[in-house]
């Protein structure tokens, strides 16, 4: 009689707050953690420095306040967010070995993760729509896409991506965690915090599945279809110069989608069917997704198919050291 009791206490109390979670770095190379850490501080210092100039930039001069710049700018907030959400933990690990996280730090962490790559992809489809406008319909651009509408744009990816993240968060709270807290990754990730429960997973893993399939799923289907109306109107062009340049702003567009959807459905797939493959290939894996595509990838794709984004930085840098002189 006392040994059910005393195993449902236990199972009480792993449902507390107070769970403090291991985050891990990569298994089995503990040893060469500071080692690891310098190529990772070189991916966020460029991520960072990237994404802030580009942002600068934007908001600086007013020769890009323009519908595509504010939606690249919008690109550049996100990353920036990406790359900060987790900079803490992993760097921590890596310099420091500080592996615990509380619960709610962690659900916090979560959170935001998941909801700057909800408005990464939201915004990739606003920028495919941007385009499809500017080349489908040039006349009425400025139009339709004024700032007013730009700003209301933002404000729908912002709400969009909490309406939906807000539930799968929230539900990881009604579960127990009476086994391992080792996670699997430097960062929180639902599927890898889901699978610690020893209790009933399967709403959680519907609505984050749901959650997925209506942001991720939804607007890579919707991008694609954008690609589609854009080269076949592209084609109809009679110029061959103009086509060239509409062609050449659309393969950097798909290029940042694909570094974006690439390494997300990766991801996936190695936590559904990878279960066999050594542990430090799920965590590099995980690194890699939220570092090095979006962050680090964009800000080299967009300075070099924007050539005003770099001149307008090397501008503000020479206006900035004939002040200083």
């Amino acid at each position: 009689l006392l040994r059910p009791f005393f195993n449902m206490s236990t199972f009480q109390n792993t449902t507390s707050t107070s769970i403090i979670f291991l985050l891990t770095g990569v298994p089995g190379l503990e040893v060469f953690h500071t080692w690891i850490s310098i190529p990772f501080c070189f991916l966020y210092i460029t991520a960072l420095s990237g994404n802030s100039l580009i942002l600068f930039a934007i908001v600086t001069q007013s020769s890009l306040h323009e519908p595509m710049y504010y939606f690249l700018s919008m690109l550049s907030t996100t990353d920036l967010g990406l790359s900060i959400s987790t900079l803490v933990t992993m760097l921590g690990i890596f310099w420091f070995d500080t592996r615990e996280i509380s619960f709610n730090a962690c659900l916090s962490q979560m959170f935001f993760i998941q909801l700057f790559t909800v408005m990464e992809s939201s915004v990739l489809l606003a920028m495919a729509f941007d385009h499809f406008v500017a080349i489908s319909n040039p006349l009425r651009y400025a139009s339709l896409l004024t700032e007013l509408k730009i700003a209301q744009i933002g404000i729908a990816i912002i709400t969009r991506g909490t309406l939906i993240l807000t539930p799968m968060v929230a539900l990881l709270k009604r579960l127990s965690f009476c086994c391992s807290h080792m996670l699997h990754h430097s960062y929180c990730f639902h599927p890898d915090v889901m699978k610690l429960s020893c209790t009933d997973t399967r709403i959680n893993s519907t609505v984050g599945l749901t959650a997925l399939i209506t942001t991720a799923g939804v607007d890579s289907i919707l991008i694609l279809l954008s690609n589609i109306l854009i080269i076949k109107t592209v084609l109809s062009i009679a110029s061959l110069k103009e086509r060239k340049k509409a062609f050449s702003t659309c393969i950097s567009r798909i290029g940042a989608v694909a570094v974006f959807y690439i390494p997300l459905i990766s991801l996936s797939f190695v936590h559904r069917f990878g279960k066999r493959a050594p542990p430090y290939v799920h965590t590099l894996i995980a690194n890699a997704y939220l570092l090095i595509p979006p962050p680090v990838l964009n800000p080299i794709i967009y300075s070099v198919k924007t050539k005003q984004i770099p001149r307008k930085i090397i501008q503000i840098f020479v206006q900035t050291k004939i002040t200083a002189d």
